[in-house]
């Protein structure tokens, strides 16, 4: 398993420090063929789309992705084009890249880009079943 969490930055306000909001934390989970990458935070400047970019790069030896966004609260223009971006890239490798429970404000987002390939509960379970079951095969 990777894990790539980011703290909380902290900014200067008058005489004290306050915590700003996280802005992306990542945590990686690999089972098998297929790695699960939960996303938390905003997706909404070039420093998080360039984060999901490298978690997403580092798996290439995966044949599925899928990005958890229940926890993502916003997605602005570089976040889109990031995931459109990585969507290609996933084609081009033969990966199949799929978003999991985007939040309403963010699945609106996400349909009003592009298709998007949003993959639903049944679905996402029917995934994590068959990497436990090619585990327990291989093992």
């Amino acid at each position: 398993m990777h894990a790539a969490n980011y703290g909380k930055n902290r900014a200067m306000r008058g005489n004290r420090v306050l915590p700003e909001e996280v802005m992306l934390d990542l945590r990686i989970e690999e089972i098998g063929e297929l790695a699960v990458i939960e996303c938390q935070g905003r997706i909404v400047n070039s420093e998080t789309a360039f984060k999901l970019r490298e978690a997403v790069l580092s798996l290439r030896d995966v044949r599925t992705i899928l990005l958890d966004l229940s926890e993502v609260s916003a997605i602005e223009g570089g976040g889109l084009g990031m995931l459109l971006f990585l969507k290609r890239w996933a084609c081009d490798h033969d990966i199949q890249l799929k978003v999991f429970n985007p939040i309403l404000c963010v699945r609106n987002r996400l349909d009003s880009a592009a298709e998007f390939d949003i993959a639903s509960a049944r679905e996402t379970m029917a995934l994590l079943a068959s990497a436990d079951n090619s585990l327990a095969v291989a093992a």
